[in-house]
């Protein structure tokens, strides 16, 4: 796959107070409701929010810095940091991964023109390699950002600086650099991180017909409300398409084929009807049964053959037969080569299909802070085979692995 995420490191968002998590291609974050595994996929959120629309922007749709800042604890944090790892530049690699650490400060606003409220700081650094040996580390604070080139064999670093907002995020600013102060490949960091969707299907749009609109005809929407049109998109390509009803038809043993009407009006659009056995005419998506229209729009996201860098999925397993389960994680494991995926899960079904290093165990504390992962790779390894490689949902469930079924989310 090229270029992923391997590290995600996290400080007083919402619940995660103090977290790291390794990432590979296909992560699956296991816990009750409340542990913090939506907070886990929040974060991109931000990310990808603040890119598009700049750092206060994005604090403020949600609410400002008090309602994002970790609630438990004895007294506020004044400080929120999320620090990622990837392999996205041209000379990265796992062990010379390309960094992004941002820090926002809170602070009590100086006068009485700011009307009692706070006031923010935020500090940026991007370090990636651009040479065999050499490496570049952006910094950004305050209205200050300076580049500086380090030589390891001599350890002497040539720097400059340039004046760029208070408040304007690295990520959005610094990809207008020149190529050679950084700018190429600050560029590709934000690309990456601009295009992380967080999909969660919103079955009641998804029911309905889309616009057949070219400038999006292929992205499919991270609430699936244009599923319709996606999936017509899809249906142009026929060995594509073919494996996609394939799977649609081994988890609905009625369906026999997915068609597509116009819709009048106005505005071109296409709505979804199925063809199902035993029945007189087609049967309107929007009278489809919510598990079905689910299973359609995940589908349709892992058939997508041009997704972005990373994709989170919210409670995957909501809706679902359990049958339909190992096909998902079949198609999750093959649609890896293409995207990155941050899963969260609380089925013990879908649970047992999973490998161990492929599942992030997450609880919480008495304080309400997420402890995520509540335990590494090796010792769930270690659980399993001294269980007698008992599946992994049920050790979960029983608690031998996690399974604290306490708590509400922040």
């Amino acid at each position: 796959m090229p270029g992923q995420l391997l590290e995600l490191h996290v400080e007083n968002f919402r619940s995660l107070r103090d977290v790291t998590i390794p990432l590979g291609p296909l992560t699956v974050l296991v816990g009750a409701n409340g542990v913090g595994k939506s907070n886990v996929l929040k974060v991109f959120d931000l990310l990808a929010d603040i890119i598009r629309t700049d750092l206060e922007p994005a604090l403020e749709t949600r609410g400002g810095f008090d309602e994002v800042a970790f609630w438990g604890g004895p007294k506020p944090p004044s400080t929120l940091r999320v620090r990622l790892k990837g392999t996205w530049t041209i000379h990265s690699s796992a062990n010379a991964p390309d960094e992004y650490d941002l820090k926002v400060r809170r602070y009590s606003a100086p006068s009485n023109r700011d009307h009692g409220r706070y006031r923010l700081t935020r500090s940026e650094s991007f370090q990636f390699k651009r040479t065999k040996g050499r490496g570049r580390r952006i910094t950004v604070s305050g209205a200050r950002a300076t580049v500086v080139d380090t030589r390891p064999s001599t350890k002497l670093e040539d720097s400059s600086e340039f004046g760029i907002q208070r408040l304007s995020s690295g990520l959005s600013t610094l990809p207008r650099l020149a190529s050679a102060e950084g700018g190429t490949e600050v560029a590709m960091m934000a690309d990456r991180l601009s295009s992380f969707r967080v999909f969660d299907v919103d079955v009641d749009a998804a029911r309905l017909p889309s616009r057949l609109d070219h400038r999006y005809y292929g992205d499919l929407s991270s609430s699936a409300d244009n599923l319709a049109a996606f999936l017509n998109f899809l249906n142009e390509d026929s060995a594509l398409w073919g494996r996609l009803l394939d799977d649609a038809r081994s988890v609905l043993p009625q369906l026999e084929d997915i068609q597509f009407a116009a819709v009048g009006g106005r505005a071109a659009q296409v709505a979804v009807q199925l063809v199902e056995r035993g029945l007189r005419r087609p049967t309107p998506l929007a009278d489809a049964s919510y598990g079905t229209v689910r299973l359609l729009g995940l589908l349709a996201l892992l058939y997508d053959p041009a997704p972005p860098a990373l994709t989170c999925i919210e409670e995957i397993d909501h809706g679902l037969h359990p049958q339909a389960l190992n096909l998902i994680v079949d198609r999750l494991r093959e649609a890896s080569a293409l995207t990155q995926f941050i899963v969260a899960t609380h089925s013990p079904a879908l649970t047992d299909r999973l490998e161990p290093e492929e599942i992030v165990i997450c609880e919480r504390d008495d304080e309400g802070a997420s402890l995520i992962p509540a335990i590494t790779t090796d010792e769930v390894r270690a659980i399993v085979e001294e269980s007698g490689d008992l599946p992994l949902g049920e050790l979960w469930f029983s608690g031998v692995i996690g399974g604290d079924l306490t708590g509400d989310e922040l």
